[in-house]
């Protein structure tokens, strides 16, 4: 689950930028202490200052923990016992797409819940587990693509919000 990845995402951050607890406390407009209860774990997160901290540092991995915060799990959680290297992340990403499309393919989508099988179901089922499993991979490509070449991640996902406006997909 991404739940309580948000300390160790901003610690991770903080010692990157060479930041002290008191910079940081006034980045996300609260005292230092309070950010270093947070990387201790003895205080959660607000979700003002995971915005606030998420904003400030346009990290991806900031980004990602706090949805997971937020929604209780129901997100991408950061993989942080794999290889993220840019080239790794690439290859898995490339394989995940392709297990992806393949369940895809024999996911029995013109028939109805009422016309299905046990078989079925579980195709149904493969599908949707091997696109959550493409979802991970390719929001960490992104992730990883975004910080080595130095993209911001909130501003991709403005342009992208700005692509789907303009193509009438949302209002």
């Amino acid at each position: 689950m991404a739940i309580g990845q948000f300390p160790s995402a901003l610690e991770e951050v903080l010692q990157s930028k060479g930041e002290t607890l008191a910079k940081a406390g006034k980045a996300v407009h609260v005292d230092g202490s309070y950010i270093g209860k947070i990387l201790k774990g003895s205080r959660k997160a607000s979700q003002p200052v995971m915005k606030a901290a998420a904003q400030h540092y346009d990290d991806a991995q900031l980004y990602i923990a706090a949805a997971g915060e937020v929604t209780g799990g129901a997100f991408v959680p950061w993989l942080d016992n794999v290889d993220l290297h840019r080239a790794s992340v690439h290859l898995k990403t490339m394989e995940e797409i392709r297990e992806a499309l393949d369940a895809l393919m024999k996911a029995p989508i013109t028939k109805t819940k009422d016309q299905m099988d046990q078989d079925d179901l579980k195709q149904i089922r493969s599908a949707i587990k091997e696109s959550v499993e493409a979802i991970t991979a390719l929001t960490h490509y992104v992730a990883i693509l975004c910080k080595e070449y130095c993209f911001s991640w909130m501003g991709v996902w403005r342009e992208h919000w700005s692509y789907l406006k303009s193509k009438k997909y949302m209002k």
